[in-house]
């Protein structure tokens, strides 16, 4: 058990240490050798886990893909309030997990290969399972067509993963509460504006209200 115990924390370490060289150059132009020596271990080890770096360029995409499953994960509240929550959690993991945000570098520029998953085809299609859900339960207003919205909020995820890349404010809480604030009037009606929070989990930007019942 303890053997099966260090080579997972031995896997883990290869896999954020490639993904912390791979933030900061082109994965192409990173060798093994130095991802190895990030994470503390020999080059066998290294071998041992991935025997090139294009399974190594997978692990941190699947690696992605476990945290993505967390953020999109059945939650308590009713489905556009779980959307909500959802898009800030992944913006605020794209800003502050490197694992996350190189994971979705990776997928998106087709540096994985075709095994790999496809980080924002899984987000989007669980932005329309939910909308969809949100617009079974008669949620959305008759104006809101949820495949239209579904493909504004992926949109703009992906705006702000991009713009992020080179200025981190993008990647603040209060840009997507922002969107959310106009978003939602026109999602749910202005009646219903107040039974949700525009900030994600309850919280407050100033200037937007707090979710009175989500």
């Amino acid at each position: 058990m303890a053997m099966q115990e260090r080579a997972i924390r031995t896997r883990n370490a290869l896999i954020k240490a490639a993904a912390e060289l791979f933030d900061q150059e082109s994965a192409a132009s990173v060798p093994l050798a130095a991802i190895s020596a990030k994470a503390g271990v020999s080059n066998g080890a290294l071998h041992f886990h991935f025997p090139n770096k294009a399974a190594l360029l997978d692990a941190v995409v699947v690696a992605a893909e476990a945290r993505l499953c967390r953020i999109t994960r059945p939650r308590e509240a009713r489905p556009v309030q779980a959307l909500i929550d959802a898009s800030h959690d992944l913006v605020q993991g794209l800003g502050r997990d490197v694992v996350l945000r190189v994971g979705f570098r990776l997928s998106a520029r087709g540096e994985s290969s075709e095994s790999a998953p496809d980080l924002w085809r899984d987000w989007q299609r669980w932005v329309e399972a939910t909308l969809a859900r949100a617009e079974a339960e008669g949620a959305l207003i008759s104006e809101a067509a949820s495949k239209e919205v579904s493909a504004v909020v992926v949109a703009v995820a992906a705006g702000l993963q991009a713009r992020g890349e080179s200025d981190s404010r993008w990647l603040e809480r209060g840009v997507l509460t922002r969107f959310w604030a106009l978003v939602l009037p026109r999602l749910v009606g202005a009646s219903a504006r107040h039974r949700f929070s525009a900030a994600g989990g309850g919280q407050v930007l100033q200037g937007v209200p707090r979710a009175q019942g989500a």
